[in-house]
Formats: C-alpha cells, structure tokens, sequence
C-alpha cells in the first residue's frame, strides 16, 4: 500500500540522465514516481514485498518470493510520443519454461484513457542485457504529444534492482494527477503460484492485476510459488496495513488439509484482531483439468476444499460476520482450457477467475465501507 500523498509535482528534473548521443530518450530514476501494491511502505527494497524485519523469520522460500516484484506497479504521467524503460533485473538469466519472459521478468505499460486503463506494450527478456545486465525497450512510440497517466506493472517471477523512464527530449515526465488505481485501502491477497501471476503472459493479466484495474482500486499481491502454507508472521504481516479494506485468502492450492485446520483459524483471527470490521473472503482450490481423469489429484483438491469450507463453517457458527467464501465451481470455467500446465492459469484462466472474484470483493469492499 502507497502511504504518501499523491505526487502533482513534476519531477522531470529529478535524477536526470544524459540524453543518448544520437537524440534519444531522456531517463529519469523511477523512485521519483510512487510505487503501489505493498502492504507497507518500508520493505526491504524499493522493488520487493516484504520487510527486512522478516528476514530470517520468515521461511526462506517466502522471503526469496518476497524479494519478487509480482504486483507492485509505478504510476507517472507525460506528454512524450514514445515511452522507453531501464532496468536491471535481481537475475537476469531467471526462465521459467511455463511462463512467456514477458511476465516471468518483464515489464508492461498501461495507458488511462476514457474507458479505463488499456494496455500499452511491454518489455522483456529478448532485450538483451548488456554487460551490466541492464536492459533497454521501447514501450510505446508515436503518439500524440499529450499528457497521460501511466501506469508501469513489474515483474512477476523476478525482482528489479534498478529500472528508470525514458521519454523524448523536453518532455514532461511528473508524478501522477489521478488517483486509479485508487490509492489507500486496498483489497489484500495471500495465496499461492496462481495469485504470483504463474502463467500470466504478462504482469497485467496477473488476475491480482485485473481486479484492481476493473475495481479502480490498490490491490497488495502476497501470492508466494508454492509456499502459501498459512504462516502465520504473514499474517501478522498482512495485519500491519493501516487501513485494508478487505483481505482474501486464496492459499487452499499450496495448504494441506492438516495446515489449513492447525493453522487457518489462527491466521484468520490475526487479522481479524487487528481490523475487526473488515472482510474476508475464503476460496477455495480450481477444480483443476486433469482431476476429470487423475483420481489421485482429484482427491487431493476436494480434501482440501473440505478443511477450508469446515473451516469457514466453524467460524459461521461461532457467529463471526462479515466473512465471505468463494466455492470451486466455476473459478476456471468447465472446459479445460484455463491452464498451461493442469495447473497454471493462461490469460483465459485469469480473467475466469477474475470474472468470479471481482463480483465478490466488490460486495465485501462496499460493506466495508
């Protein structure tokens, strides 16, 4: 979550980089522009997700994934006629064979027009780093030369060491004039791979990204590959936004039947504790495409469902309100097609999903309010 005032200062002047020889972009350092999609703001870079002081604490796959950009995006506007960007990536030889490299370590731009935000172009690894490892794309070119907001989504599989914006010679590069995606209470998500944005083709169709595009609001991605096992210092972690308007646990495909009933109550009463009137939404695990005819994994996923929704019940019958759940049944669709892998959602199993969620946080954020 951003926790500064919106930026209405131009900072085309701050952290100037010399124009390339031949008349091309002007870069200026993206820490002149807010960065959102964290729960706080003092993480342990610019780029990552968690803080420093979870380091050690944390299991160590969740703090490597935490060191990943996966949700985060910066917001600027500008009148240039072509947008560029630089950056350095934590690793830049990371590949992962399911994923294209556009969203695995790449970078995409959105354009706010009168319909909404609309995609721009992207970056990726077919940009050769040079012997620094830092890469340079153009995003966007030949436009009119009138100011825009933009918004710059970041990696989802890799982090970002260092990244910059380039625009044309004696163009206004400034801090955002409208708030969209609406900053402040945000809708935060703990899940797994899937909620990472694994297998987004890039980092706008990651379904954490398209709900806050279709609800105008700060959505924070805490989805962690293969390790949203319910620990609980993320939760308290998750606690410490000031001000959430709703959180959604989506951690049913990484958590064993066992966790969820060790462990899911105490992560729920975390974060109720400390928001005791904010929502949330319970999901469970796809019903994935190969459990039609791999019984093994079929099991696997009805057993799970079965410990979130007692689990959910429980907490009903205790009398707790304002929770919500989200079943299985048509989270992906019924025809097979929303996977890469049996596992991994494509953009169609994103915006599936996303057709199925939004309606649900929508309702959960307007009762919160």
């Amino acid at each position: 979550m951003k926790h500064q005032a919106f930026y209405a200062l131009a900072v085309a002047v701050l952290f100037p980089f010399a124009a390339l020889a031949d008349g091309g972009p002007v870069f200026t350092d993206a820490s002149a522009f807010p960065v959102f999609g964290k729960c706080i703001e003092e993480t342990s870079a610019r780029y990552e997700r968690l803080p420093s002081s979870l380091k050690g604490v944390t299991r160590d796959p969740v703090w490597d994934l935490g060191r990943n950009s996966s949700g985060l995006y910066i917001r600027f506007r500008t009148n240039s006629t072509a947008i560029h960007v630089r950056w350095k990536s934590t690793d830049p030889l990371h590949h992962m064979p399911h994923m294209t490299d556009a969203g695995d370590n790449g970078l995409d731009l959105y354009l706010l027009t009168g319909e909404g935000w609309r995609f721009a172009g992207s970056a990726f690894q077919w940009a050769r780093p040079g012997e620094d490892g830092v890469r340079e794309k153009r995003l966007i070119a030949n436009m009119e030369p009138e100011m825009r907001e933009c918004m710059l989504y970041l990696s989802l599989y890799d982090g970002i060491d260092r990244l910059e914006i380039g625009v044309d010679e004696g163009a206004v590069l400034e801090g955002p004039a409208v708030d969209s995606p609406r900053a402040g209470r945000p809708v935060v998500m703990y899940g797994s791979s899937i909620m990472q944005g694994c297998s987004a083709s890039r980092p706008g169709m990651a379904f954490t990204a398209i709900i806050g595009r279709r609800l105008d609001c700060e959505v924070v991605n805490l989805g962690f590959s293969g390790n949203g096992q319910l620990d609980l210092e993320i939760a308290r972690y998750m606690a410490s936004v000031k001000d959430p308007a709703v959180f959604v646990l989506d951690h049913v495909p990484n958590s064993t039947p066992a966790q969820i009933e060790e462990r899911g109550e105490k992560f729920f009463n975390i974060l109720r504790e400390a928001h005791p009137g904010v929502p949330v939404i319970f999901v469970e695990d796809p019903t994935f495409p190969h459990t039609r005819w791999d019984l093994k994994v079929r099991s696997e996923v009805e057993g799970k469902n079965a410990a979130q929704r007692a689990l959910f019940e429980k907490l009903k019958k205790a009398g707790v309100k304002d929770i919500y759940y989200v079943p299985t049944d048509r989270l992906i669709g019924t025809d097979g097609e929303a996977t890469v892998d049996g596992t991994h959602f494509t953009d169609i199993g994103m915006i599936r999903y996303s057709d199925v969620l939004t309606p649900v946080i929508k309702k959960a954020v307007r009762k919160s309010r």
